[in-house]
């Protein structure tokens, strides 16, 4: 079993994650990690705050000469704006309204930290009843976005070891709005050859260029856009998950994760919901088998996964992404303290999220299917991993 703990506030001194139950022997390399972490910040319709974190990662425990101990993983990514807010979110008591200074027009200037107008649709006025705040800074601190960087370092780390097993996760984003792709490649090399070209990460390029044109709009009218990603599994073998226990099964380990991402609303494996609206015949993949390749299957509705178990085919996954609810043309709301009518509150934020979102989703993908594979083909190190992993495959290929 590998676990994984996050720490750290949007604008605190650092976001940290501690990993736990990874093999030892597994190389890693701050670069493999920088690498997500640099594809998180970009992507068009990204906020200012990208432009002032640079998520510079730095590995203090777990690692020695490149290589994987066995012992706990620790990450740290340090928040550059936090000089700007040291005052403001101090873990010592102060005295007065806690300030923080962001720059305007050249000049500096000084804003009550403090926030009581709850944004609509976002955790501040949930999270401000639940834990009994009369400061919803306090709650969206930690329910920001910004938290998804440290798990798309721990993320990073899972596909290093996911990359050993020739296991592949990637993503595409195939909606912003009411935009959608449709040249969608069924080669999986052109697939994300178009989706690291497109400043959107779309495998469609005419579709890239209707994606930005409204997140443009959007961002003009202080509005902002959701879509929808799809996420790839490639090279997952048979046997990940199983049907014994509903904890067990990939499909809900996975969706488990996903949902976990903020501002993801929906996840469908497959054909989802289509599925419910055809008959038997035209949902199931039948199955062939061949001397050379095994069982196989000539169709894939089933995304991959069937019983909670992988099926050895692709992994086709998709999410649906709400809109940021913090909008430059504020929605209506109420005070927390005064109990009055007002605007809701705006925080620094973006107009378009979705292409960061899907580095998140893949992050979490990696961490579901690594803690699969260790399930299965588990050992305390690498070198045990593979050998378990290789005669796993030796069996099934005699079935």
């Amino acid at each position: 079993m590998i676990r994984f703990l996050t720490a750290g506030e949007s604008h605190g001194q650092a976001l940290t994650a501690i990993i736990e139950g990874f093999p030892a022997g597994l190389p890693l390399s701050l670069e493999a990690i920088r690498e997500d972490l640099d594809r998180r910040r970009r992507g068009y319709g990204r906020g200012g705050r990208m432009k002032i974190e640079n998520d510079e990662v730095t590995i203090l425990s777990g690692v020695r000469h490149g290589e994987t101990l066995g012992s706990p993983i620790t990450l740290q990514i340090l928040n550059k704006d936090w000089e700007r807010w040291q005052k403001a979110m101090s873990a010592t008591p102060i005295e007065g309204p806690a300030k923080v200074e962001i720059a305007a027009d050249e000049r500096l200037r000084e804003l009550d930290a403090r926030v009581t107008k709850a944004r609509p649709g976002h955790a501040d006025l949930a999270g401000a009843q639940k834990y009994q705040q009369q400061d919803l800074r306090n709650i969206l601190e930690r329910a920001s976005a910004r938290e998804t960087a440290a798990r798309v370092a721990v993320g990073a780390v899972a596909r290093r070891l996911l990359a050993l097993f020739e296991m592949k996760v990637f993503s595409g984003v195939v909606m912003i709005g009411a935009e959608a792709a449709s040249a969608i490649p069924e080669d999986l090399e052109q697939y994300r050859e178009n989706v690291g070209e497109s400043a959107v990460a779309s495998p469609d390029p005419e579709a890239s260029l209707r994606m930005m044109g409204a997140i443009d709009r959007a961002k003009e009218n202080g509005d902002s856009l959701g879509g929808v990603i799809e996420l790839l599994i490639q090279g997952a073998p048979p046997g990940l998950g199983s049907h014994v226990h509903w904890e067990r099964r990939l499909d809900a380990r996975l969706t488990y994760a996903l949902m976990s991402i903020p501002a993801i609303k929906g996840v469908e494996i497959g054909l989802g919901f289509r599925a419910a609206m055809l008959p038997g015949s035209q949902v199931h993949d039948q199955i062939y088998y061949e001397t050379e390749q095994g069982f196989y299957r000539k169709t894939n509705n089933a995304g991959g996964i069937e019983g909670g178990i992988s099926n050895g085919e692709l992994i086709r996954v998709r999410l649906a992404m709400k809109p940021i609810p913090t909008l430059y043309q504020p929605l209506d709301t109420v005070d927390i303290v005064t109990k009055q009518r007002a605007k809701a509150g705006v925080e620094r934020s973006d107009a378009c999220a979705v292409p960061a979102a899907a580095v998140v989703a893949e992050a979490m993908a990696c961490w579901v299917m690594a803690d699969a594979l260790l399930e299965k083909c588990g050992g305390d190190s690498l070198k045990e991993v593979k050998a378990n992993y290789d005669n796993y495959l030796r069996q099934i290929r005699g079935l």
